[in-house]
């Protein structure tokens, strides 16, 4: 039948895959093995894995103790439904986030990856408001230029405008404002801190639009990734952000799925920020691709408030705190810590070189 079709989809048909792949006309080498940061093909040709994946394998391929984790709890049990178990290995392995959280916060909510754990923030944020006796909050506020997922909900706050286009109609209502982005939007007169106070008064201005009452929450990339580029913002302006949804009861949500997890120079980017989310999505390096896992991070306020009102979150998967993923996780986030302090001594010491030199950067990319 392939030599019967001519044009971009002969080589799709002569592929016979049954799987409906991410683009249908392409022929994707069949990866057969992985090591460190090394992918093989069933050919036998070997790729770097330079982005480990989409930012997820952060321990690398095949890593002696992720698998060592797994296997043995296979050897113990593979699944329990969450309505009426909970495991060892999901109590530890919230016990180890907990232990290394941001301030105030102090319980987690298990998914199976990072739309997922998008999703439950979002739903979790407006639950703590009707748990308070304030349903009139319905609306979310993101940024343009983002990207937090594609369900429908974590696609309705994201960014990605050719992503939204033909889903449009299934989307919930959610209001955007500017993103950080220093090098093609902060004016030539203006200095990073001016232009951070600026696109908080932008912030603002939005949440006053619609009734500070009104508004659930505030949603950000801490360092903003696959629209952007692994851009950061300038600082102070998390600081002001924190401000402004404090003065205006507005829960701020801060996506880490891709910049968490040790990826910064610290566990969570926020650290460096000096902020403390409500929530805080995590996901990718937190299972390093070993399993599918993500987490829902939360302030111990939202907790108190479904825990003293209707005792459940009106939300969950079958998959929520699978065994074996928490077991990858666990297996990976030991060795978190150690990675974390290291960080936090390099940014102490030799990294102040690395804001100077991207300075220069900088400079020569704005002539």
């Amino acid at each position: 039948m392939a030599d019967e079709i001519s044009g971009p989809f002969k080589e799709a048909v002569a592929i016979m895959t049954r799987v409906l792949h991410r683009q249908t006309g392409h022929s994707y080498p069949i990866a057969a093995g992985g090591q460190g940061i090394t992918i093989r093909d069933a050919a036998g040709k070997d790729y770097i894995d330079a982005s480990s994946g989409a930012a997820v394998s952060c321990v690398g391929h095949s890593h002696p103790d992720v698998l060592a984790a797994m296997r043995e709890q296979l050897d113990r049990l593979a699944y329990a439904h969450t309505s009426f178990f909970t495991t060892e290995v999901a109590e530890a392995l919230a016990d180890d986030l907990v232990a290394q959280a941001p301030p105030g916060v102090g319980h987690v909510f298990f998914v199976s990856g990072g739309s997922e754990a998008i999703e439950a923030a979002l739903k979790l944020a407006r639950q703590y408001f009707v748990e308070r006796g304030e349903p009139q909050r319905r609306y979310i506020i993101a940024r343009r230029q983002s990207y937090h997922g594609i369900t429908l909900g974590a696609l309705a706050i994201g960014g990605r405008e050719w992503q939204r286009k033909q889903f449009a109609p299934l989307l919930i209502e959610a209001h955007h404002v500017s993103p950080v982005y220093e090098y093609r939007e902060r004016r030539a007169d203006e200095t990073a801190q001016a232009y951070g106070e600026r696109l908080a008064r932008e912030l603002e201005s939005k949440i006053e639009e619609l009734g500070g009452k009104n508004v659930i929450a505030f949603v950000a990339e801490t360092v903003v990734g696959a629209t952007l580029g692994a851009v950061p913002a300038v600082p102070g302006y998390f600081q002001r952000v924190r401000d402004i949804c404090d003065r205006h009861g507005v829960l701020l949500i801060l996506d880490e799925v891709m910049c968490g997890m040790g990826r910064t120079g610290t566990l969570h980017a926020c650290e460096q920020e000096g902020v403390s989310p409500d929530l805080m999505a995590l996901a990718k390096g937190l299972g390093g691709g070993y399993a599918p896992i993500g987490a829902l991070m939360m302030q111990d306020k939202i907790f108190d408030a479904i825990a003293g009102g209707s005792g459940a979150f009106q939300h969950s998967h079958t998959y929520m705190g699978h065994p074996l993923a928490c077991a990858a996780a666990l297996g990976g986030a030991a060795g978190h810590a150690p990675r974390q302090s290291a960080g936090k001594r390099a940014l102490a010491g030799g990294a102040p070189r690395a804001p100077a030199q991207g300075a220069v950067w900088q400079s020569s990319l704005r002539r």
